[in-house]
């Protein structure tokens, strides 16, 4: 599903150039759960930011479902992201005058399509919080704030799940609820590749990488 072929990421930072990536050179087949590991500042939210087209490699090709992506223009970047894959946040990202059902519906407006109701309703039930849908992000706890981005994530029912460290803010007992519906959501035949330095994260994966100074390494599986 997803290949990356001698990927570089190179940006300026004043008068600095910073190498984000290089060189990665690895697959992720569909239906795997991939994490990619590393430190703050090792290079693995440019890494994911690549996979999920929100940023695309200075050199190298990137292929999503066979498809070269890399130096395609950003409506086409903007289509990919909006029908193909669903985004899950530290920071959950959710508008705070937006009630859950309508933070759920959002990704629907961004692909071209009406609000629907229902069906936002039905993802809510899907990660137990059909009985919150009118709540507002104040009104409810770190844990349900990200299910409700899972939530939003599956709502056009994409193929492939990112996540960056959604974990992160959560304590210990939240964060491995969200781990056990992203685990089943794969269990149920998504591809999920998923960012984090957590070690109990990471066992939850199939299959790990390293990411250390922008170079991935390939890691074993579970």
């Amino acid at each position: 599903m997803i290949r990356l072929q001698h990927v570089v990421k190179e940006y300026r930072r004043g008068d600095e150039h910073v190498t984000a990536i290089r060189d990665a050179d690895f697959a992720v087949q569909a239906g795997e759960f991939v994490v990619i590991r590393g430190r703050s500042g090792s290079g693995k939210s440019s890494l994911l930011n690549i996979i999920g087209c929100l940023d695309q490699a200075s050199r190298g090709h990137y292929l999503l479902d066979d498809v070269e992506v890399n130096g395609m223009p950003d409506a086409a970047l903007s289509q990919i992201r909006a029908l193909k894959i669903g985004f899950i946040f530290q920071s959950f990202h959710l508008l705070p005058r937006t009630s859950a059902a309508e933070n759920v519906e959002l990704p629907m407006v961004y692909a071209g399509h009406s609000p629907d109701r229902a069906a936002a309703l039905a993802a809510l039930g899907r990660v137990g919080l059909a009985d919150r849908a009118d709540h507002y992000p104040s009104q409810l706890s770190g844990g349900e704030q990200q299910r409700v981005a899972v939530a939003r994530a599956l709502i056009n029912d994409p193929a492939l799940i990112l996540a960056d460290e959604p974990t992160g803010n959560l304590d210990q007992a939240a964060g491995e609820a969200v781990m056990e519906l992203l685990q089943r959501l794969n269990r149920d035949g998504r591809t999920i590749v998923l960012v984090t330095h957590d070690d109990m994260v990471a066992a939850y994966a199939g299959r790990t990488l390293s990411i250390e100074d922008g170079v991935v390494t390939q890691g074993k599986a579970s």
